[in-house]
């Protein structure tokens, strides 16, 4: 696995470079009005973006001590640094490092690991099922003219609509019928394949567990509504952030729509995030999104690219790497263990067959 990960940070550095290369004898850059453009934002709206993906980490540690207390009652905000460390090891580490959030809290609070990453599980369902109500809400109801080729992004609106009212009419049936949900998928599926549909199954299982933390209507309200509050200061980072470059009238006007639209294509680009290169990708990613389907010149939009991935997604590290020293926790150590312990859980699961219904679910 170490080779293969390797292998693709070699690959995507040998393009970096060939990209770097090509651009430099073919694309018109002028890297002073690059320096231009990051000396003439108005740093106090970046200010203020950073602050709301600050506050946007408080949310996330209430919702998950919310989704704890079926197991442990724990502090509302007792799990804060769990989640800022978790997401710097991510930053620095890469998308390995994914599962260090529940492996801090297993060790913070002695609860199992599976039960985490059940934990886990729901909470990123929560993230992308409240990411797609305000992309597809905001581009549905966007004003004529507000976005370059509508008609396919009221298409998209309208898929992630059913998407998202699909995903949570599926999780109410797991939520009440989880152990029929799993059957029905082992049996279908595991007339192609027996194995496949086993391990469907006990993935529908441990979602089930997942999902015994939304005790009552008024769990689920709570969680929704800490995951939309945090979305939406997510979103209005990303807002304040392209609006900071008052010398590009492109960014300086971003729309709510425009903004959805660059913070979804910015997402997209993280989701397979390799340690620093990465960083490099998003920033093209996102600088030539802004330029092809806002007309930004390549200045500003790299310019507002690279501030975008240190407000939404650096940003946490100095204060992740400082919390890190006084818990005494490794950062590398951690994404490490954390992979390694989360490979052990799903061998479990594998070995020990279908996963039992708790009690009283």
């Amino acid at each position: 696995m170490k080779n293969g990960k390797l292998i693709i940070s070699l690959v995507v550095l040998a393009l970096l470079v060939g990209l770097g290369v090509w651009a430099y004898y073919h694309v018109n850059f002028s890297f002073a009005n690059f320096r231009s453009q990051l000396a003439g934002a108005d740093w106090r709206k970046i200010v203020i973006g950073l602050a709301c993906i600050y506050v946007g980490y408080v949310f996330r540690a209430a919702r998950w001590a919310l989704l704890l207390r079926p197991n442990k009652r724990v502090g509302l905000f007792s799990l804060l640094g769990t989640q800022v460390i978790g997401f710097s090891s991510v930053a620095l580490v890469g998308r390995v490092a994914d599962l260090s959030r529940p492996y801090l809290v297993s060790k913070k609070t002695g609860l199992p690991l599976s039960t985490q990453i059940a934990v886990y599980i729901v909470e990123r369902l929560f993230d992308a099922g409240s990411m797609a109500l305000i992309f597809s809400s905001v581009i549905l109801l966007a004003p004529a003219g507000a976005l370059p080729h509508p008609e396919i992004f009221k298409k998209v609106g309208l898929w992630g609509l059913a998407g998202t009212f699909a995903g949570a009419l599926f999780l109410v049936m797991v939520r009440v019928s989880g152990g029929v949900v799993a059957s029905f998928f082992e049996g279908t599926i595991g007339t192609l394949s027996k194995s496949v549909g086993h391990a469907i199954g006990n993935k529908i299982r441990s979602f089930r567990t997942g999902l015994n933390t939304l005790r009552s209507p008024g769990d689920l309200v709570i969680t929704l509504v800490l995951s939309l509050g945090m979305w939406g200061l997510i979103t209005l980072a990303y807002i304040m952030t392209a609006r900071a470059f008052t010398a590009s009238p492109q960014l300086n006007s971003l729309t709510l729509a425009e903004g959805m639209v660059l913070m979804a294509i910015s997402g997209g680009a993280s989701a397979f995030q390799l340690p620093v290169l990465g960083w490099f990708t998003q920033i093209g990613v996102v600088a030539t999104a802004l330029s092809s389907f806002f007309g930004v010149p390549p200045e500003p939009a790299t310019a507002c690219a690279a501030t975008l991935l240190l407000v939404t997604f650096l940003g946490i590290v100095p204060v992740g790497l400082i919390w890190a020293q006084f818990e005494h926790v490794s950062l590398r150590t951690v994404a490490a263990e954390s992979e390694h312990a989360g490979e052990a859980v799903e061998e479990s699961l594998k070995e020990d067959g279908p996963i039992e219904e708790p009690s009283g679910a």
